[in-house]
């Protein structure tokens, strides 16, 4: 890719995260309101505004934030399977994308639904909709978090693919330096080399499994959360 088109596209990636992150941030905050608030008329707003947020904001974002981080990655020297990091970001993006589609056009679409449908002054009756949404954005968030955490430390080194695949580049170049040695010196020192699977990333992994196996729980338990109206 030429250095100007990936100088595009990386600013569009980081642009479309942080969007992405800010517009979860502000569904979060409704969502808390919609749970705690006593007036009819903040409890109504909230849940319009949560679903104008996630159909105008937070769906195209999250699409265009996987869109352009697979192109940036397929399109560099990071790839998007050498290294452990591009792997758990680009698994997470996907999973935060899906939790958001499944939840947009059936959670959200309905309490907006009951909300819209709602008397004047009268509390909108969402029942357990509405913690469901609050730990869906609560979870949502968390990932989004994690993703950007992973962005800035890199951490894990190269995969044994990514290994693979350093190998051939150092052989290639062996063979013709002038058009592959570039290549070599771009990829990043791996220190992590030698452990095909690191600590720390069975660490990340652990803890995404028993996030994720929490908010299956509280999501599918009527009797883990209540609303409280």
């Amino acid at each position: 890719m030429a250095p100007q088109l990936s100088k595009f596209v990386l600013t569009m990636h980081i642009t479309t995260s942080v969007g992405w992150l800010g517009a979860v941030a502000a569904f979060l905050v409704l969502s808390i309101a919609g749970v705690t608030s006593h007036d009819a008329e903040v409890v109504r707003g909230a849940y319009l505004s949560m679903n104008l947020i996630g159909l105008y904001m937070i769906v195209p974002l999250s699409f265009a934030a996987l869109l352009t981080g697979v192109v940036q990655s397929l399109a560099t020297h990071w790839g998007l399977f050498r290294h452990y990091w591009v792997l758990m970001k680009f698994l997470l993006t996907i999973g935060a994308t899906a939790l958001l589609l499944m939840h947009q056009f059936s959670a959200v679409a309905k309490a907006a639904r009951h909300s819209s449908d709602a008397a004047p002054g009268v509390l909108p009756e969402v029942g357990q909709l509405g913690t469901q949404l609050l730990g869906d954005a609560s979870f949502g968030l968390l990932a989004l978090l994690a993703i950007t955490t992973l962005s800035v430390y890199k951490p894990w080194g190269r995969t044994p693919y990514g290994e693979r695949k350093q190998q051939e580049l150092r052989q290639a170049s062996a063979e013709f330096p002038v058009t592959c040695a570039t290549a070599v010196l771009r990829e990043p020192v791996n220190r992590a080399a030698g452990r095909s699977f690191p600590v720390g990333l069975k660490i990340f992994i652990s803890a995404t499994a028993v996030l994720v196996l929490m908010f299956a729980v509280v999501h599918h338990s009527g009797h883990s959360f209540h609303h409280l109206h």
